[in-house]
């Protein structure tokens, strides 16, 4: 019990817990999901990092500066109760410890953290449905191109 917070119920009902943290390849780039349960509508924050040579490098946030080696490589998208590092090029010098790190803003509780220890060879495939997922940009341009393919007769709709 803090004396500091008014009730103190609400620091349970209002955190960001961290479910699992899985890591897969896609092609040559790592995917790394972050699922989490979402209790509260409050904006999220997050950190991906990577410990290696006991050294913690930022490679994706909303808080902290991104480390230059993964600035240009990395990116991250969001979906419900997922928050998804794209990591373009993954290469055995980017295996090491990453960790997932969630904060709601006003959110009395600690941050949510999770880690997983990344090898390449040891990394499945992502599944078909993270395709969908990471990368809906096929899916747009078949949709944009059924006019044309009615046009042409390709199509009857």
């Amino acid at each position: 019990f803090d004396p500091r917070l008014p009730f103190p119920v609400l620091q349970a009902t209002h955190c960001q817990m961290i479910k699992d943290l899985r890591a897969c390849l896609l092609g040559q780039n790592l995917r790394v999901d972050c699922h989490y349960e979402n209790r509260t509508s409050n904006p999220l924050t997050y950190e991906f990092s990577i410990t290696k040579d006991n050294r913690k490098h930022v490679i994706h946030s909303t808080i902290r500066v991104s480390d230059n080696a993964y600035r240009n490589r990395a990116n991250v998208t969001m979906h419900k109760n997922l928050v998804c590092l794209h990591l373009q090029s993954f290469t055995t010098s980017d295996e090491g410890v990453y960790l997932c790190e969630l904060k709601a803003t006003n959110d009395y509780t600690i941050n949510q953290t999770k880690n997983i220890t990344v090898i390449k060879d040891k990394l499945e495939k992502c599944a078909g449905f993270s395709l969908l997922i990471q990368n809906t940009s096929w899916l747009l341009l078949l949709l944009l191109s059924l006019p044309l393919l009615q046009a042409v007769d390709f199509v009857s709709l």
